[in-house]
């Protein structure tokens, strides 16, 4: 695996299984233009990916500066590593669930921190890793751990669940209707043959649904919900965003920023929740009233970033 800066400082190219993976930062500037750090600042970035978001950062800060990086992903640690070792400041790259953000951070001899980052999207160098088995886009393992310490795989999932267990996974964290008809088509599909492979996966959900444009009038793949479904329940996505969403609270300074940006209802969700619930608390003040999305231009330059809500909350 190949990492290397392309252009327009932003672009990380990065090359996976002999194809070309391009990671642009999603809301750099916009976050740059919302959140200003002293030279002596300490920041966490827990989800650190390529380093893009915290490189922006990172140029801002001094000697005394320290960055805190987060990963479950070894591939991103290194590529993170690579690309921040010539920044000024401090530059700690752990590889952690960002749920243990508090014992990582106390470890590291920090009480306090300025900012907390966590960009809660996937970036194509993960969707196009075989090992990860996160995309139907190509016929990988039907794996989907994006730390490989956990012990359950999606085929695990599927090939071991009964009907009415795969059919609320999907429902509540694919927010799909046909749930119930897709765990059925799944199920009768697993009595002949194991479903191993995410191209197994994705044509018994088109089985069930319909091509696109045929059954569906959704622009999206009829995987898509089925897909994203697996991967939070095999990642404990959730539960862990709700651990770092309760520590943070208490490991911001005074005036310190927690900014947070997800790709989907259930995770924008939380964060919002958890920011009310502070606000209502005297704890945070809401920067960001309703979330900010990117622009048409970033989009088109990076279409990604279409589906990212950022919110932002200072400590008070």
């Amino acid at each position: 695996m190949d990492s290397r800066l392309r252009g327009n400082d932003k672009t990380i190219v990065t090359e996976v299984n002999g194809l070309t993976a391009e990671h642009i930062p999603v809301l750099a500037g916009t976050l740059a233009e919302q959140i200003i750090l002293p030279p002596d600042g300490v920041m966490v970035d827990a989800t650190i990916g390529h380093g893009g978001h915290s490189y922006l950062f990172g140029q801002n800060l001094g000697p005394r500066g320290i960055i805190i990086g987060l990963d479950v992903d070894t591939n991103a640690i290194q590529r993170a590593k690579n690309r921040l070792k010539d920044l000024s400041c401090k530059v700690i790259v752990l590889h952690s669930n960002f749920s243990q953000i508090s014992e990582q951070v106390h470890e590291q001899g920090i009480d306090r921190v300025d900012f907390i980052l966590a960009d809660l999207g996937l970036c194509s160098a993960q969707l196009a890793d075989f090992e990860m088995g996160l995309s139907f886009q190509q016929n990988m393992p039907l794996d989907m751990r994006i730390d490989k310490r956990l012990k359950t795989t999606a085929a695990d999932i599927i090939g071991k669940s009964d009907e009415k267990s795969i059919a609320d996974l999907i429902y509540k964290f694919g927010e799909d209707r046909a749930s119930r008809r897709i765990a059925r088509f799944i199920v009768q599909h697993r009595k002949e043959k194991p479903i191993t492979t995410t191209g197994e996966l994705a044509a018994v959900v088109c089985k069930a649904l319909g091509q696109p444009g045929q059954r569906r009038k959704s622009k999206i793949h009829p995987a898509t919900r089925t897909f994203q479904a697996l991967r939070i329940a095999v990642n404990c996505e959730l539960e862990n965003l709700e651990r770092l969403l309760g520590s943070a609270s208490e490991l911001l300074k005074r005036n310190g920023y927690i900014a947070v940006i997800s790709f989907h209802s259930l995770e924008d969700r939380l964060v919002k929740n958890s920011f009310k619930q502070n606000a209502k608390e005297g704890i945070y003040r809401i920067i960001t009233k309703k979330p900010i999305v990117p622009s048409g231009e970033e989009i088109a330059e990076n279409p990604r970033a279409r589906s990212a809500k950022l919110r932002i909350a200072q400590r008070q």
